[in-house]
């Protein structure tokens, strides 16, 4: 009998616990008839709200269900690597617990996975109930990062994906520490299908991700599948240079021709001004990736595991 492991990341979700275990265990009929053993893997971030109790209490009831618990919020990229890393399934699915992620289309991915995919990942077609803002700057993200790297990050993609065990087992070999997860499962390679759905609101709660945090999540997005910014900052220093020699130049000539005149200031302080803030823009991208180096050399746990049931 093959194994199917569900990873749920979790943080802070003590409301959807047992909601979204409803609405997996729907799919019952269908694992019976595949002959499907199923794990549920919860892996709990440091939630503070109860979350790891409210997962011990199901699996009391049910010894299919897991608990992973971190001893401190270590970031979703933790979680999912966590859950690949202890889930023992023939497959595994990464699901969020707050039902974004429709259980319902687990018969249509296994499907796909027959037909000879790898790995069958979703994204959203549409960003309904998102502040318009949010989904302008995510749209500009998807386009960018697309423009600069050569993996492929597809726009909308959800982290709900169902994945053979040699398309995990490639993941688990990437241990870097700076981990950007839809990156890395374009970076793999593999035969992938896409499926797209409507977009859902999460059911009760509040989401954790502020405008802020994916801000960052996108830089560290950026500095980890591409070094174009470095690139970038390189042709700006070029151009500067350029635009310094033709200054000399201008200001010799205007020395010559016109003596010494003591006007100019107000230009000057501007393209000072102007001139610093570029390398300061520059250095703070040399700086990005600096940091992410100084982090990999440490050799950190990505997680530290505080309970394991």
């Amino acid at each position: 009998m093959q194994k199917l492991s569900v990873v749920v990341p979790c943080y802070n979700e003590v409301e959807n616990i047992d909601d979204f275990y409803a609405e997996l265990m729907k799919n019952n009929a269908f694992f019976e008839k595949r002959e499907l053993d199923v794990e549920v893997l919860y892996v709990d971030d440091g939630s503070s709200d109860g979350t790891a109790d409210k997962v011990k209490e199901l699996a009391k009831k049910d010894n299919r269900v897991h608990l992973l618990s971190f001893s401190r919020n270590f970031g979703k990229e933790a979680a999912i690597y966590a859950g690949l890393q202890n889930a023992e399934g023939d497959y595994v699915v990464f699901m969020d617990a707050d039902l974004q992620d429709p259980p319902a289309l687990l018969p249509e991915m296994f499907g796909y996975i027959d037909e000879g995919y790898d790995s069958v990942a979703t994204r959203r077609v549409n960003r309904k109930g998102e502040p318009p803002i949010r989904s302008w700057f995510a749209r500009r993200f998807y386009h960018m990062i697309n423009r600069m790297s050569k993996t492929e990050i597809v726009d909308g993609a959800r982290d709900y994906r169902l994945m053979t065990r040699q398309f995990v087992d490639s993941v688990l070999q990437i241990t870097e520490y700076n981990r950007f997860t839809k990156g890395i499962f374009g970076w793999v390679g593999y035969k992938t299908k896409w499926i797209e759905f409507e977009n859902i609101e999460r059911k009760k709660g509040e989401t954790k991700w502020s405008f802020w945090k994916l801000f960052v999540y996108a830089l560290d997005g950026i500095v980890a599948f591409t070094t174009e910014p470095l690139a970038i900052a390189s042709i700006m220093g070029v151009l500067f240079c350029f635009l310094a020699f033709v200054l000399i130049v201008v200001t010799i000539i205007r020395k010559l021709v016109f003596g010494d005149p003591t006007s100019g200031w107000p230009s000057l302080v501007c393209i000072i001004s102007l001139v610093s803030g570029v390398q300061l823009f520059c250095l703070g991208i040399v700086g990005q990736y600096l940091a992410k180096t100084y982090l990999e050399v440490k050799k950190r746990p990505i997680y530290l595991v505080k309970e394991k049931i």
